[in-house]
C-alpha cells in the first residue's frame, strides 16, 4: 500500500495491531514522498484493514490541519486531517 506524504516522520506503522514493514519511496518535487507500507500478512477480500501510522510532522508538511480538542466532538483529544487526498 502507498500513501502520500510531505516531510514527515515516520516511526512505526502497525496493520491490525501487528508491526508492518515501511519504507519512503523517492521524493518527488511537487507529488512529496511515497510511504510505502507492507502488511504483515495478506488480506482476504472484503477484510478491513485498521493502519495506525506514528509519526511526527513538520512546519514543512504542507496541507495538514489541527483541530484542538475543544474543537472536536470528545473535546479530550486533538484530530489532524489532511487536504491532500
Amino acid at each position: 500500500q502507498v500513501l502520500d506524504t510531505r516531510e514527515v516522520q515516520v516511526f512505526k506503522v502497525t496493520v491490525n495491531e501487528q508491526d508492518a514493514q515501511f519504507a519512503f519511496g523517492e521524493k518527488h518535487s511537487f507529488k512529496g514522498t511515497p510511504l510505502e507500507i507492507t502488511f504483515p500478512k495478506e488480506l482476504r477480500r472484503g477484510q478491513e484493514a485498521i493502519v495506525e501510522i506514528s509519526f511526527e510532522s513538520s512546519p514543512k508538511s504542507s496541507a495538514l490541519q489541527w483541530f484542538t480538542p475543544e474543537q472536536t466532538s470528545g473535546k479530550k483529544h486533538p484530530f489532524l486531517f489532511s487536504q491532500c487526498q
